[in-house]
């Protein structure tokens, strides 16, 4: 029975480990380092003017507050440092909410922009005039990065310069993509570019109607499975109002069975994530 069992357990952990994404995974020498994924995880939840140093800053203050806060309330420094924990990556959990928000929102933006740019191809502008022209047509929330782009193209007349600052501008998946067509089609030519653009729109509106209806159902589940993990240290954080039970906190024993329920916590919410998550579009084109 306990071979079975030992059996069974094992194919669980190697179908989790298998079930992440088939994808390539860049060279050592592609992936950026982290001041550069930080600040690209800024950009990508639109929070400009704000650097990786001062994201840092905002992580020390938070878990700063967050020991304070604690300990002020349970007098119980395990406990306190547990929370303080919580308040340094609180920052970068909130950024990474506000990252799949900003995406979701642009990926029912991009079809509209994208057939803009199609009818502006049509109709005879050149390519740095169709994006140009988004400024004042395309949607409203991807209206200042292409305005910037058309103030820095009628500046400099530079197209490849200026469509880099775009891509950082937008650091967007979907964007990269429409940028690098437009390169290929600005030095290669061809008259297929109004197809491909039509082709990519109808691609991304029957994509982001899947993913809806997938993230709906699959919303009630991520929910509870957050509940789950949130709710022992909210009553422990609720137990601080009576002195007497955080007592055995302050022993040894106690901060070790604090940080064993911490890393059990993190590795379930991990594991959870793994297996619910859906394939995202990666900034390959960077």
């Amino acid at each position: 029975m306990g071979a079975l069992l030992g059996l069974v357990f094992g194919a669980g952990l190697l179908l989790i480990w298998r079930s992440g994404s088939r994808a390539p995974q860049p060279s050592a020498a592609a992936t950026p380092g982290w001041p550069a994924r930080r600040t690209d995880l800024l950009r990508q939840a639109g929070v400009d003017g704000v650097g990786s140093g001062q994201l840092l800053g905002a992580q020390v203050l938070a878990a700063a507050l967050a020991l304070v806060l604690v300990l002020v309330i349970t007098s119980t420094i395990t406990v306190a440092i547990c929370f303080s924990v919580f308040g340094f990556f609180a920052p970068v959990m909130v950024l990474r909410r506000m990252r799949r928000r900003r995406q979701v929102a642009l990926r029912e933006l991009w079809p509209e922009a994208i057939d803009n740019l199609a009818s502006a191809v049509r109709a005879g502008m050149s390519l740095p005039e169709g994006l140009s022209a988004l400024a004042l047509r395309g949607p409203v929330e991807l209206r200042p990065p292409f305005a910037r782009f058309g103030a820095a193209y009628r500046a400099s007349g530079r197209f490849g310069e200026c469509l880099d600052a775009l891509k950082d501008d937008l650091a967007d998946p979907v964007g990269d993509r429409v940028c690098e067509t437009m390169r290929v089609a600005r030095e290669v030519g061809g008259s297929d570019l109004g197809t491909v653009l039509r082709t990519l729109s109808e691609l991304l509106r029957s994509d982001a109607r899947t993913r809806a209806e997938l993230e709906t159902r699959q919303g009630w589940v991520v929910n509870a499975a957050r509940l789950a993990v949130a709710a022992p240290w909210a009553v422990l954080l609720l137990l601080g109002t009576q002195s007497t039970t955080l007592v055995a906190y302050d022993s040894a024993r106690g901060g070790l069975l604090l940080a064993i329920g911490a890393v059990v916590c993190v590795v379930a919410y991990r594991i959870m994530l793994r297996i619910g998550r859906l394939p995202e579009d990666q900034r390959v084109l960077r």
